[in-house]
């Protein structure tokens, strides 16, 4: 269940709609030409809503490698095709699905084979408890068997909520990290064995540190409100639960999500956009008449003048652009901080998985990997070439030691890990049992995922405010709103939204 290489989950793309509020004037007039900096899915996603909301417009998008999409993409493996980044998309979300199937990905939407997981702690595949939203429980007896007998007993003796007015002086903001909130009220072991083990799958970041504002918006109300939390995601649990959305929470697509922005460009593409690979911007700054970018190298440096611009690459960039004609925004973009993570994939022949879709793991238990996923169980695409497909995820937020080791040493404490939690290859057939490695490959995202810090909304907000000052200028991308596909979707269509008129 390997997520950090995801670009999302459920609870935090859910935080905001395509059309929420984003506090943003749009462009009065249409713009006759849009550049859009950023080749990945968002960058690509705005450059095609511009043009279906201005098909006359004429639309440049920059990238500054020679490869589109970002953190997706895909790449051969024991003979096998597969995801090397983000390998789900949020389907209860419309944004990024739909866009797929208007780019002509539709019949190769699929869903996970099986969506149970465990998590492996002190030694054991523990089945994922149900019954929670982000490990948080809304009764705490659903996690008997993952936590340990006192662990039970403090998380089931009640939550003790502190005021609002003292959580609110101790974190000196709106805001607080998801693992003080939860650890307050059912104990540090909750937070440990499950809630740091599912953010930090999704953020690659710490629970003590992440805001619960941007990754559990649904718990705001109950926080502002000072109602316990138990109270509260018991509520969430049952209204879901009573919805009976008939969706799959998660969709992929036949031969890698990496096939989404590889189908967007060539959509772009055929409908005049213009895309620019191997095209680094250096320069952003304003004109009486619009906006102007320097792009490529010095000694053969071009200018461009746009009616409008699109900004949709990560923040440390985002703010180096933004410098001169938004500099608020520029320095709460510099401020963000990014995690890096490694994706190791291993093919094997012989390998036999036990139940489910792959499991987290606590950090807390000092292991190398942090998350695994069965990737030829959960998805029927992979099981067809017969061959057993495993991913293991390393890294987290400001813990770079072991992603500076080679991609051998990497891959080699990575299987330790594995053959650890499943068992060596041993008797024929029994569970969990690992043979060699036909083929295995590492690919490392640098500073691949943004971290939400306590204060995260107000940040973004802060943002948006300095750039809708400067007409025709919008920032997209999953520094914003989520970290997830549908996410950056979503702010991609707001961002194309903000400069077209209509």
């Amino acid at each position: 269940m390997s997520t950090s290489g995801r670009v999302g989950t459920q609870s935090t793309e859910s935080a905001q709609s395509t059309d929420s509020a984003m506090g943003t004037t749009r462009a009065e007039h249409a713009p006759r030409t849009v550049a859009v900096i950023g080749g990945g899915i968002s960058g690509l996603a705005a450059a095609w809503f511009v043009k279906q909301a201005a098909p006359e417009a004429a639309v440049t998008v920059f990238e500054g490698s020679p490869r589109l999409g970002g953190k997706l993409a895909t790449g051969e493996v024991g003979g096998v095709q597969v995801d090397l980044g983000a390998e789900s998309i949020l389907n209860r979300r419309p944004e990024a699905v739909d866009l797929a199937r208007a780019v002509g990905l539709a019949e190769d939407l699929v869903h996970p084979a099986t969506a149970s997981a465990s998590v492996w702690s002190r030694g054991e595949l523990v089945p994922m408890p149900k019954g929670h939203l982000m490990g948080i429980p809304g009764d705490p007896a659903v996690l008997s068997g993952l936590l340990s007998p006192a662990g039970l007993k403090r998380a089931e003796s009640g939550p003790s909520l502190p005021s609002r007015e003292r959580l609110r002086t101790e974190a000196l903001t709106d805001d607080i990290a998801v693992g003080g909130y939860v650890a307050d009220r059912f104990g540090p072991e909750v937070v440990d064995r499950l809630v740091e083990p599912l953010l930090g799958g999704v953020y690659a970041g710490h629970a003590g540190e992440i805001s619960l504002r941007a990754a559990i918006p649904a718990l705001v109300p109950a926080y502002e409100a000072g109602q316990p939390v138990d109270e509260a995601v018991a509520k969430i649990l049952a209204a879901q639960a009573a919805a009976a959305n008939p969706k799959p929470v998660f969709a992929g697509i036949r031969g890698g999500v990496g096939r989404f922005p590889v189908a967007l460009a060539a959509s772009c593409e055929a409908a005049g956009v213009v895309i620019r690979r191997d095209t680094m911007v250096r320069e952003l700054s304003r004109t009486p008449d619009g906006w102007r970018l320097v792009s490529g190298p010095v000694p053969a440096a071009e200018a461009h003048a746009f009616d409008a611009v699109i900004v949709a690459v990560p923040g440390a960039p985002a703010s180096r652009l933004l410098k001169d004609a938004a500099p608020v925004a520029a320095a709460e973009l510099a401020a963000i901080e990014y995690a890096s993570v490694a994706l190791v994939t291993f093919v094997f022949e012989d390998a036999v998985l036990p139940p489910g879709s792959g499991f987290l793991v606590p950090p807390s238990d000092g292991r190398f990997i942090k998350a695994s996923t069965f990737s030829s169980a959960k998805w029927s695409w992979l099981a067809e070439s017969g061959k057993t497909l495993v991913r293991a995820s390393v890294g987290r937020h400001r813990e770079t030691a072991d992603l500076q080791r080679d991609d051998a040493e990497l891959a080699a404490l990575a299987l330790a890990d594995l053959r650890t939690a499943l068992g060596r290859s041993g008797a024929p057939g029994a569970p969990g049992s690992l043979g060699i490695p036909v083929d295995t490959h590492v690919q490392r995202w640098g500073g691949g995922l943004p971290q939400y810090a306590v204060g995260h909304v107000a940040r973004v907000a802060r943002i948006r405010d300095a750039v809708a000052a400067q007409p025709g200028l919008a920032v997209c991308g999953a520094a914003y709103d989520g970290v997830g596909i549908a996410a950056c979707v979503a702010s991609a269509q707001s961002a194309a939204h903000q400069v077209t008129p209509g």
